[in-house]
């Protein structure tokens, strides 16, 4: 047992010293992304690709690069870990102050001690503010002129939604109800609980995002799996990877589709009126394995994790094999290339950028630790046509990584803002991006 200590130290402070173990991908661009990527056979290793981009933050007066024929300036500076957007109907933009809960059964053992080493090199290892803040640009210049605490003593909170005078709130462990009134600036109100949300002492991916119906009688909530690829036994996987439907009126709740990794980014495909989500796939399969993918989420759904990827691609890590569950695995709509961490989703629609972003998603990737090269680190648009997509991911907000291949920034929630601007959150820069 000291000597296993010993091993896992060792390899932990080596991390800190070195950024990279593994082989380099070949596999070319335009191969990685769409309905149909290249899926390469899985890598073996000993030692699986680490490549770490450490976190240091924006220079003064440096920000990403937007596309041509776009701008970009700061929205909002002096946050504490922004990761979720969500925009009001008077135009107040709600940021998710946010970060993991205590875990204190996740991450044991040596790989455990090397991704505590990863996360913290890569800024994810910071205290949780537990906190929504309001922004509000009053003026309209495109810069918040009021910045304050909407909601605090939360338990890492992510999703928000509001369905006439009530906003729900995704907390990592259940769902609150809040009473809002239009304009308000903080809520003060307890908030009623309308449903629990799985987490407990594993709770490896914590985030849960919801998005209402566009009715506004049902909820839809994401819950992240407990481990990467079913590690520590499929029954402490239960009632994760998946997306739940929830009635607002008695919090009762049905499984809509499973097999869903870590689902982050939801949205309403305008056209088809499609529910449609951002998915983070499984890691330790090589550079170019699993790609992360968006997709329409049918109801009654299976989407293959543990057991299989992107369709019935068989994951013989996985035991006891599924084979009855394989067959039934769904192929996802579209690739958005390996280990990118793909979270944020938002749809065009009301956008006031160029008639060329008016119909597609914009997708927030916050970016790899374990492929080389760097994948994500930017802001993708993918454009749509009748209702799916329809061409190559084209880069929106690119810059995040240094020449010296450190992250000053990156990014994860996306939204248009009721001026028609997209909003970028950025957890390593600490700013809110607005792309014009």
């Amino acid at each position: 047992m000291r000597k296993r200590i010993l091993v896992g130290l060792g390899f932990a402070g080596l991390l800190t010293a070195c950024a990279f173990f593994g082989v380099t991908s070949t596999m070319p661009e335009n191969q990685k992304y769409g309905a149909n990527p290249m899926l390469p056979e899985p890598e073996k290793s000993l030692i699986s690709t680490v490549n770490i981009a450490p976190a240091v933050g924006w220079p003064q007066d440096a920000m990403p690069v937007a596309a041509r024929g776009l701008s970009v300036n700061a929205f909002s500076r002096g946050l504490d870990h922004p990761r979720w957007l969500y925009v009001l109907p008077n135009g107040d933009v709600l940021v998710a102050e946010t970060n993991a809960p205590p875990k204190p059964e996740d991450g044991k053992g040596v790989k455990g001690a090397v991704m505590g080493v990863v996360m913290k090199r890569a800024g994810a290892g910071v205290e949780s503010p537990n906190r929504i803040s309001l922004l509000r640009d009053e003026d309209g210049d495109g810069v918040v002129d009021l910045k304050t605490p909407f909601l605090e003593n939360l338990n890492s909170p992510f999703g928000m939604a509001l369905i006439g005078d009530t906003l729900y709130v995704a907390d990592t462990d259940a769902i609150l109800a809040f009473p809002y009134e239009k304009g308000q600036t903080q809520i003060t109100a307890a908030g009623t609980k309308l449903t629990d949300l799985p987490a407990g002492p594993i709770n490896h991916h914590w985030t849960k995002n919801i998005i209402a119906s566009p009715d506004g009688s049902k909820l839809y909530a994401t819950v992240g799996s407990n481990s990467n690829v079913g590690d520590n036994g499929m029954e402490v996987e239960a009632d994760r990877a998946l997306i739940y439907e929830v009635d607002v009126k008695t919090g009762n709740k049905r499984v809509f589709a499973t097999g869903l990794r870590n689902a982050a980014g939801l949205g309403w495909e305008p056209e088809s009126h499609a529910l449609w989500t951002a998915v983070n796939e499984r890691d330790e399969l090589g550079n170019d394995l699993v790609p992360d993918y968006m997709t329409s989420v049918k109801d009654g759904g299976f989407y293959g994790w543990p057991y299989s990827y992107f369709g019935q691609h068989v994951d013989q890590r996985v035991k006891p094999q599924r084979p009855d569950l394989v067959s039934k695995a769904l192929v996802p709509d579209y690739s958005l290339g390996a280990h990118t961490a793909s979270l944020g989703l938002a749809f065009a629609e009301g956008n006031h950028l160029p008639e060329h972003y008016n119909h597609g998603v914009f997708i927030g990737q916050h970016g790899s630790w374990n492929r080389k090269p760097f994948s994500g680190y930017k802001v993708i648009f993918v454009p749509f046509a009748h209702g799916m997509p329809a061409g190559e991911p084209e880069d929106v907000l690119s810059g995040f990584l240094n020449g010296k291949e450190e992250a000053m920034g990156r990014p994860v929630g996306v939204v248009i803002d009721g001026a028609g601007d997209l909003l970028v959150a950025d957890d390593v820069g600490n700013i809110v991006w607005r792309v014009h």
